[in-house]
């Protein structure tokens, strides 16, 4: 299935929705690893939205990537509530254990306060992480 095809697909799964862009964007970021330009031409003819409405709400959020990412990503929360369960310490030792295994990406919440320090790679996230966890969990990209 070609590209075009295939954001047709994603746009139509959101037809009827009330404020389409952001969970079709979630979607093309899921399925390409990025928002890059054609699907920003493509989403702004299918929502009737001009490029620059589309391209604003692609590089307001972060999580949004104009290319994919080479290597995976794990994205480490580093908010106050991890801070307070160590995340700092992990932060400063992840650099090595990662070691061109996976791009670390700094984000401030993952949802699971009570249980951090917290990490996600892809959809899955990981709770209650030590150095040794986060290490075998690097280890098994």
């Amino acid at each position: 299935m070609d590209k075009t095809a295939r954001l047709d697909e994603i746009v139509a799964a959101h037809a009827g929705r009330d404020g389409p862009l952001l969970p079709i964007l979630h979607d093309i970021q899921a399925e390409f690893g990025c928002v890059d330009e054609e699907a920003k031409r493509h989403l702004a003819g299918a929502l009737n939205l001009s490029r620059a409405e589309v391209h604003g709400v692609v590089s307001f959020y972060h999580d949004f990537k104009s290319e994919p990412a080479k290597l995976p990503v794990l994205k480490l929360c580093r908010a106050e509530a991890c801070q307070a369960r160590g995340c700092e310490a992990l932060a400063a030792d992840i650099s090595a254990a990662a070691n061109g295994k996976c791009e670390i990406e700094t984000v401030y919440c993952l949802g699971l306060c009570t249980v951090g320090p917290n990490a996600m790679i892809g959809t899955d996230v990981h709770a209650r992480l030590d150095i040794p966890k986060l290490t075998k969990l690097i280890e098994a990209l």
